[in-house]
């Protein structure tokens, strides 16, 4: 028997086949419609409906590159169940460059929306009744704010042992247990019980190849994990490719002033170890910045340019710290391939391989 065709904003999509489903969203000032572009890509045979969307933030666009990649890999031939691919949620801050929506609203905190409300809400509305509802699991990609640069991490609610699956099967080499945040399309999910996790790596509007290439690798392995597309052939990897952080701390700015980095993405740093140095533009006065904890950077203010307060570095702690330098070294072990790949250099990752 022929597997019932899976229905997106009242498009039905047969089994076997894939469709672009523009789902209507508002309209500009000039009265020109909006749309969400969805991919749906239905497999002939039963299986999980996995929803992966990128760019809630409207800055954040590895998500959207992420997506593209996806829908290109070969795998996909061989799909057991439905992907529903939406590169980008938040059309209104992507056209614009934007983090928010026009009313300067974050999208993920408008969840679960409604009919009548404001942008977001209506935003959220509409993605929650016609997309999230008719999914079983949820991939959504994020960056590191403007100027801040992620390590490619995992946050997730780990109490969900199918969200924990599909943590550890991501293979990111760093997953946060991140408590939900309201208004967050992951907090939503998870009140559906949809496992869900966020895939976090580079910076706000920039594509890192690396990045990108990790997390194209990842939703592959959960699509893997849940038996959506065969399995790789050959062994497995023999070393560890994630440790969960115990928790993790912001490191902000004591003083005004220009910073000079001295700890870089995906180091160890041990409890009061330099990791900058912030002096005023004469060099009458400078101060260094300490780790007030041991554990792994997996966060970088890329701006010199900072005030007091300001969070510059972010340290994830490790019942083992031993066990996350592993994963480390893991990740690190891939990066000769991937840069050889690259379009374009990136900086943060020359001084992650030495």
């Amino acid at each position: 028997m022929a597997r019932a065709p899976f229905t997106i904003a009242g498009v039905e999509v047969k089994a076997g086949t894939r469709q672009t489903v523009e789902v209507p969203v508002a309209k500009l000032y000039t009265h020109t419609p909006l749309h969400i572009p969805v991919e749906v890509v239905h497999g002939r045979r039963d299986g999980p409906v996995l929803m992966v969307c990128g760019a809630i933030h409207g800055d954040e666009i590895n998500g959207v590159e992420i997506v593209r990649r996806v829908l290109t890999n070969s795998a996909l031939r061989y799909l057991r169940g439905t992907l529903v691919a939406v590169p980008i949620v938040n059309v209104f801050g992507f056209v614009q460059r934007t983090r928010y929506l026009p009313d300067r609203r974050d999208l993920n905190r408008c969840f679960p929306g409604s009919e009548s409300g404001s942008l977001g809400g209506r935003i959220a509305y509409l993605l929650r009744t016609q997309i999230m509802e008719n999914v079983t699991h949820i991939i959504d990609l994020h960056t590191g704010a403007i100027h801040r640069f992620n390590l490619p991490q995992i946050r997730a609610e780990l109490k969900n042992p199918d969200t924990a699956r599909m943590a550890e099967a991501f293979g990111a080499p760093i997953i946060i247990n991140a408590g939900l945040r309201e208004g967050s399309l992951r907090a939503y999910a998870d009140s559906l019980d949809i496992p869900v996790i966020t895939f976090e790596g580079g910076e706000a509007l920039r594509f890192d190849d690396v990045v990108i290439s990790s997390g194209v690798k990842g939703v592959i392995r959960v699509m893997r994990s849940l038996d959506m597309v065969p399995a790789k052939k050959g062994p497995k990897a023999p070393r560890k490719r994630s440790e969960t952080a115990a928790n993790s701390q912001w490191v902000r700015a004591d003083i005004d002033g220009i910073m000079r980095p001295v700890a870089h993405l995906g180091q160890k740093v041990r409890k009061g170890q330099r990791l900058a140095m912030v002096a005023d533009p004469f060099g009458e006065s400078e101060t260094a910045i300490v780790s007030p904890c041991s554990g792994i950077v997996i966060c970088v203010n890329n701006l010199p340019l900072v005030n007091e307060g300001e969070a510059i570095y972010h340290i994830a702690r490790f019942d083992e710290l031993s066990e996350a330098e592993k994963a480390m070294d893991y990740f690190r072990s891939t990066l000769d391939t991937e840069a050889s790949e690259a379009v374009v250099p990136v900086h943060p990752w020359d001084e992650l391989q030495k």
